[in-house]
């Protein structure tokens, strides 16, 4: 039985208005098939002192407030966080900015919005930060910066950069000490070349080859990792191999081809690849996919310049020289906290350089390729997984006193 019949017109009418009235509720809260939770994870140790405050419309900004709302709640500062895209680098980095605040006990509220590489988008974003009542901006990633640097330059809102390449190499800046005198305050998630090269060489003595894995539209990582490394590399007579993904959407099927390839190519000048690493660069597309990258390396060492490739398990790389997503975040931390402190000024600090780099080496992917890690790594290593594979250095301490 048709049940309309059995329902009076006036409930009918009531009852797809209601159903009408929640599904334009539900889209003004998530957007077109968009929500916070498809950019962004919050990880469950911030959770306990950190809350989300969804922001509604478009599903492209939401709020993260103190649970206890912090000292002097009068005082309170309103920060934005202007994202690019989803990043589980930009999660890392952001769950280390709430701890230091958290650390800080600074009254602080976070707006997180994300912009998804847009130029109207961003200039809107722009607008809305100039329109409110924020105190400090974070731009998170290489392409929130650049975009910062072209269109929010020499405003009076200040701006601290985090995991973004290096501004020196980028032209943002021209020099690491001298600092910006505008109102950004840069950071660099790049160590420089010259060390990273000290280390290979230390590492590999007659190192002949170095492929070097990387996105082609990644223009951060091309600019200030991938050229400057083959410009260094060639002037030591060390052969330097692209291996190039050029679709970010199918990384893994063209490193399955790719990988193998510049194997071949390696093995005609150096048949038992001991004198050769991969190098992996600062490419997402490229470092989430070090399974498939191991899985075709033969027994070349996969090596990376960000130390969060190398993890747990034999899904890794087997050593990393760089500068890791939390380091850069707490360095980027501090710049804010003492912007909003009243200590400094965006415009009077260098560039942010973490030094040391940060070491990460796994023993089990070490003893499985047969690769011997000299012992001066070892000691300085931030982070360290035993032959088993487990964590048992993290931020430079055994595990069992954190």
């Amino acid at each position: 039985m048709d049940m309309r019949k059995r329902i009076p017109v006036f409930l009918w009418l009531g009852l797809l208005a209601m159903v009408a009235f929640s599904t334009s509720s539900m889209a003004a809260e998530d957007g077109p098939g968009i929500k916070w939770q498809d950019w962004f994870t919050m990880r469950p140790e911030a959770g306990k002192y950190w809350e989300i405050i969804p922001g509604g419309g478009d599903g492209l900004k939401f709020m993260i407030r103190r649970r206890d709302g912090g000292s002097g709640k009068e005082n309170r500062k309103n920060v934005l966080v202007l994202f690019p895209k989803k990043s589980s680098a930009y999660n890392t980095a952001m769950f280390k900015i709430l701890s230091i605040f958290q650390e800080k006990n600074l009254p602080v509220e976070f707006t997180i919005l994300n912009f998804q590489k847009d130029k109207e988008k961003g200039i809107q974003a722009l607008d809305f930060a100039r329109g409110e009542n924020f105190s400090l901006i974070f731009s998170m990633g290489s392409n929130s910066t650049a975009f910062m640097h072209k269109y929010f330059r020499n405003e009076t809102l200040p701006v601290v950069s985090v995991c973004s390449k290096d501004p020196v190499l980028l032209g943002q800046m021209q020099d690491y000490e001298t600092p910006s005198g505008t109102n950004i305050a840069y950071t660099s998630l790049n160590v420089p070349l010259q060390v990273q090269m000290n280390y290979l060489l230390e590492l590999k003595p007659n190192l002949k080859t170095i492929a070097v894995l990387f996105a082609r539209k990644n223009k951060s990582a091309v600019i200030t990792q991938v050229e400057p490394l083959r410009e260094l590399a060639e002037k030591q007579g060390i052969q330097v191999i692209d291996v190039a993904v050029e679709d970010q959407k199918n990384a893994k099927a063209e490193l399955k081809q790719k990988v193998p390839r510049a194997v071949k190519i390696i093995r005609e000048s150096d048949p038992d690849g001991n004198d050769s690493v991969f190098w992996i660069t600062g490419s997402t597309s490229v470092f989430r996919e070090i399974a498939t990258i191991n899985a075709h390396a033969w027994k070349i060492p996969v090596l990376s310049a960000i130390p969060d490739v190398v993890k747990e398990g034999d899904d890794s790389a087997v050593l990393s020289l760089g500068v890791g997503f939390e380091s850069n975040a707490h360095l980027a931390a501090i710049y804010g906290v003492k912007i909003l402190a009243g200590e400094a000024k965006p415009g009077e600090l260098p560039v942010g350089v973490v030094s040391p780099p940060d070491i990460a080496i796994n023993f089990q992917v070490a003893r499985r390729i047969g690769l011997k890690i000299p012992f001066r790594f070892f000691e300085s290593a931030t982070f360290i997984y035993n032959y088993e594979g487990q964590l048992v250095r993290d931020n430079g301490l055994p595990v069992a006193q954190r």
